[in-house]
């Protein structure tokens, strides 16, 4: 069966594979290796480091089969919206979808306010003087030129995200081949000792810290399933693109990380006053071929980390419209720009709220922050999405799936431990931040949200619960007609 999706409310589908994999990798590959390496470094306590960042693989690549199947069979706009909404409406009704958009309006922002701080940093390497005011005033007028570029057609939108995607390949490719050409293996490999004691508790605090900034720095390889109204055969491209953007950015952080410390001192990056703790790549350039290839690449590297916050926005402004289009979120949110087609109010609201984000970051860190928005994320999107799979499989047998999980169930029980690691040793990894009690008080606030929303629109649990099975149903209206003998 090869039903075709409902309709897509508006959108046109004109996102193929390239340019669906350059929108993952570009928001995947933003600022987030080029700041973490230090994060990293510190969290394992020496080069041993470099098990974070394939940790983090394993855990985006399980997770990313969840969302290859589940985009690939519900190819709508907003991604876990569309799927919760699907899976959980025979017990809950709107319940799920509701909290998912309800969260989703804080940790994408929050993500994306990370590749605003990370920017700023940078920036710091090319201007040394920058002050706290001029910093957030630099970090603002970023997030506002972002939205104004968005606030385009998605034609105009593919070809700058195109450009911006070879510019961040550009750039990690010149600091790879900068610390290539004066890599020492010794530096590169230097444990201390007890680095790979496995029967340490330290050697796995260190490892849930370090997953937690990996997963981090894999973050955006679902961005193209929010888009999912968007693309073009997305039965084949969304799974495609997912783990094709997955593997790729897999190598450039191996990479990086692996020719960092081959370049650098490790113990360099836990000195907060030394370059190589807030602007590890440039100051790989400035030990291998000077100044001014340090601050050329530093220029590339700002564009890449703008590139991560333009893809960011784009695919997160699209969570909010299907929500409200469906009557599950306010209903202003379902309003299209007349000419160019996307949510207006959804794109303005997640740029208001990173720049808030942005703000907050500026004035704690941002292992806080990345704590802060994974714990918000897990709980009603990762854990939730885990769930979703194996509940359409069994409520909707029938529904057309391009792409089935493989090894399944096996990538579901991996990412559910990975994420399960990562929640429970936020608290731990944050003290004094209490990023687990904020999260579970952002859903609770959700909750108490919700009912007073379905009070009003007298849903359940004030109304029936309302079973939509729009996409099995588009497949059975376009199953072709048995032969009449």
């Amino acid at each position: 069966m090869s039903g075709s999706p409902p309709p897509t409310g508006g959108f046109v589908r004109r996102i193929g594979l390239f340019q669906a994999t350059a929108i993952n990798m570009s928001q995947m590959c933003g600022i987030g290796p080029f700041v973490t390496i230090p994060l990293m470094v510190a969290a394992f306590g020496g080069p041993q480091a470099i098990i974070g960042f394939v940790a983090g693989a394993v855990l985006a690549l399980a997770d990313g089969l969840i969302w290859a199947e589940l985009g690939a069979s519900l190819p709508g706009s907003g991604g876990t919206y569309v799927y919760l909404r699907q899976a959980f409406q025979y017990r809950s009704g709107r319940l799920m979808p509701f909290l998912f958009v309800w969260t989703a309006m804080l940790f994408i922002p929050l993500i994306m306010s990370t590749g605003v701080v990370g920017f700023v940093q940078y920036l710091g390497y090319l201007a040394p003087g920058l002050g706290p005011t001029a910093g957030d005033l630099i970090g603002l007028g970023v997030i506002a030129l972002v939205v104004l570029l968005l606030w385009r057609g998605i034609a105009h939108i593919a070809r700058i995200t195109t450009v911006m995607w070879v510019v961040m390949i550009v750039a990690v490719a010149l600091v790879i081949l900068a610390a290539v050409t004066h890599f020492s293996p010794n530096r590169a490999f230097d444990y201390p000792s007890g680095a790979f004691d496995f029967a340490s508790t330290a050697f796995w605090a260190g490892f849930a810290g370090g997953l937690t900034i990996g997963i981090y720095d894999y973050l955006g390889y679902n961005t193209a399933a929010y888009m999912g109204a968007e693309i073009k055969n997305p039965g084949r491209t969304l799974p495609r693109a997912i783990v094709w953007s997955i593997l790729g950015i897999m190598a450039i952080y191996l990479l990086l990380q692996i020719g960092a410390l081959g370049v650098i001192d490790w113990k360099r990056m836990l000195d907060p006053h030394d370059i190589a703790a807030t602007s590890v790549a440039s100051a790989v350039l400035e030990e291998t071929w000077g100044k001014g290839a340090a601050q050329v690449v530093t220029v590339l590297i700002l564009i890449t980390a703008f590139a991560s916050v333009f893809t960011g926005l784009l695919g997160g402004s699209r969570v909010p419209y299907d929500a409200a289009r469906d009557r599950v979120f306010f209903r202003a949110y379902a309003k299209m720009h007349p000419r160019h087609q996307f949510p207006v109010l959804g794109l303005a609201t997640m740029g208001v709220i990173t720049a808030v984000g942005f703000l907050i970051g500026r004035h704690t860190d941002l292992v806080t922050l990345i704590q802060l928005l994974t714990t918000v994320m897990v709980l009603v999107q990762a854990l939730a999405q885990i769930a979703a799979v194996t509940v359409l499989r069994k409520r909707q047998p029938a529904l057309p799936r391009p792409y089935r999980m493989w090894l399944y169930p096996l990538p579901s029980v991996v990412a559910l431990v990975g994420w399960l690691v990562i929640y429970g040793y936020a608290d731990r990894n944050a003290p004094g931040r209490h990023p687990i009690e904020w999260s579970l008080g952002w859903l609770a606030l959700g909750c108490v949200a919700f009912v007073l929303w379905a009070r009003f629109e007298k849903v359940w649990p004030f109304g029936p619960r309302e079973v939509r099975e729009e996409y099995l149903e588009a497949a059975e209206r376009e199953r072709p007609e048995p032969a009449r003998g």
